[in-house]
C-alpha cells in the first residue's frame, strides 16, 4: 500500500518550511492590504520601515556586542559575575530598565543577549518589565497632559512592576521553574561544527581565525533572526495604527471601581500605546469619566506588551516565560492602578 502520509521532500519541503516563517508572513499580510485596501500599502511599508529603521542601531550594537562576547569567550565571565548577586542584580535591572529609553520592541535583542550569555532569568525580566514604560520625554509629555502625579506614578510603577516580576520569576526558579527560557541556544554551533574555543575569554578575536569565523557566524545568525521577527512586528504595528484607533479600544473602559481597571489593563496588553501619543489620549478620557485608576493601567499593560512586542517576544522565550512575562504585566498594571486610585 502507498504511503500518503510522507512529509515533503526537495523543493516542496523547501517552500513548506517557508511558508512557516516570518517572512512569508509579512508578504502574505502585504498581499492582503494590497488586495483589500490598496491604497494603505504604501502607508504600511513606510510605517514599518521608519519603525525598523528606528530600532536598527539598537538591534545593530546589541548584535555587535553578542557576537563579541561570544567569539571572545567572555560568557562565562558574564555568567560567573551575577553569580550569588541574583538580588542585588534584580534591584538593579529594575532600576536601570525603569530609566533607559527602550520600547518593548527595542529592549527584545538585549533580553536575547542577556539570556543567552547566562544572565539569570530574574535580573532579566525585572529589566524587560520596567523598560518600556517610562524614559525622560515620556515623562514630561505624560506630566503635561496628566499632571506630575500621573507621570511620577507612573515612574514608580515601572520600578516596582520589575522588582515585583523579578522576585516572582526568583520564587519560581528556585523551585525548578524555567531551567532553560530561550527557544533556542548556541544557535552557530549548537550542533558541534562551530569552532572550537578553549572556553577562556581572549579579547583580540580579530588575532585568531576560528574566533573571527564564530564572531561573523553569531553576527550573522542574531541579526537575521532578531530582523525578521522585528520586521514582522512592526508590520503588524503598522495594521494596528492605521486599522485599531487605540481611542475606540480605551472607550469600553470607562466608570470607577476595581472592575474599570481589570478592564482596561487587559485591553490596554494587546492594543497598541504609543508613550507619546497616549497621555493626551487618557487626559480626554478622564475628562469623560474614566477613572484615573484605570487609565494608569491602561498606560502600563499597553506599553509592557503590545501584539507587535508579543510577536518578537514569543519567538524569543518558550511557552512558560512568554505566559509568565504577560501574566506579571496585567497583573502588575492592575496592582498599579489600584493603588494610584486609592492615593489620587
Amino acid at each position: 500500500m502507498a504511503d500518503t502520509t510522507q512529509t515533503p521532500s526537495g523543493p516542496l519541503k523547501g517552500w513548506t518550511e517557508y511558508l512557516k516563517t516570518p517572512w512569508a508572513m509579512i508578504v502574505a499580510i502585504l498581499l492582503a492590504v494590497a488586495v483589500l485596501d490598496p491604497g494603505n500599502l504604501t502607508g504600511t511599508i513606510v510605517f514599518a520601515s521608519n519603525a525598523l529603521a528606528h530600532t536598527a542601531p539598537y538591534i545593530l550594537f546589541a548584535v555587535l556586542l553578542l557576537a563579541y562576547l561570544k567569539s571572545s569567550g567572555a560568557e562565562v565571565m558574564v555568567g560567573r559575575a551575577f553569580q550569588g548577586r541574583e538580588t542585588q542584580m534584580i534591584f538593579l535591572a529594575a532600576l536601570f530598565g525603569g530609566l533607559a529609553p527602550f520600547c518593548s520592541c527595542e529592549v527584545i535583542p538585549f533580553v536575547a543577549g542577556l539570556l543567552a550569555l547566562g544572565a539569570p532569568l530574574s535580573a532579566v525580566m525585572a529589566f524587560w518589565l520596567s523598560s518600556p514604560l517610562i524614559d525622560p520625554p515620556t515623562l514630561l509629555i505624560t506630566a503635561g497632559a496628566l499632571g506630575w502625579p500621573f507621570a511620577i506614578g507612573k515612574a514608580v510603577a515601572a520600578v516596582a512592576l520589575g522588582l515585583f516580576g523579578g522576585f516572582v520569576i526568583r520564587a519560581l526558579m528556585s523551585r525548578g521553574a524555567f531551567a532553560l527560557p530561550l527557544k533556542q541556544y548556541n544557535q552557530s554551533g549548537c550542533c558541534g561544527c562551530g569552532p572550537k574555543l578553549d572556553g577562556k575569554p581572549h579579547w583580540r578575536v580579530w588575532e585568531q581565525a576560528e574566533r573571527r569565523e564564530q564572531f561573523r557566524a553569531e553576527f550573522l545568525s542574531n541579526g537575521l533572526f532578531l530582523l525578521k521577527w522585528l520586521a514582522l512586528a512592526y508590520t503588524l504595528e503598522a495594521l494596528l495604527v492605521h486599522y485599531v484607533p487605540a481611542d475606540l479600544i480605551a472607550r469600553v473602559v470607562g466608570g470607577e471601581g476595581i472592575v474599570p481597571i481589570a478592564t482596561a489593563a487587559v485591553v490596554g496588553m494587546p492594543a497598541y500605546l504609543n508613550g507619546y501619543v497616549a497621555p493626551p489620549m487618557l487626559a480626554g478620557l478622564i475628562s469623560q469619566g474614566m477613572s484615573v485608576g484605570a487609565a494608569m493601567a491602561f498606560m502600563i499593560a499597553g506599553s509592557v506588551s503590545s501584539i507587535p512586542a508579543m510577536a518578537a517576544v514569543w519567538s524569543l522565550v518558550k511557552p512558560r516565560v512568554f505566559a509568565a512575562y504577560l501574566s506579571l504585566g496585567v497583573v502588575g498594571a492592575i496592582l498599579s492602578g489600584m493603588l494610584f486610585q486609592l492615593l489620587f
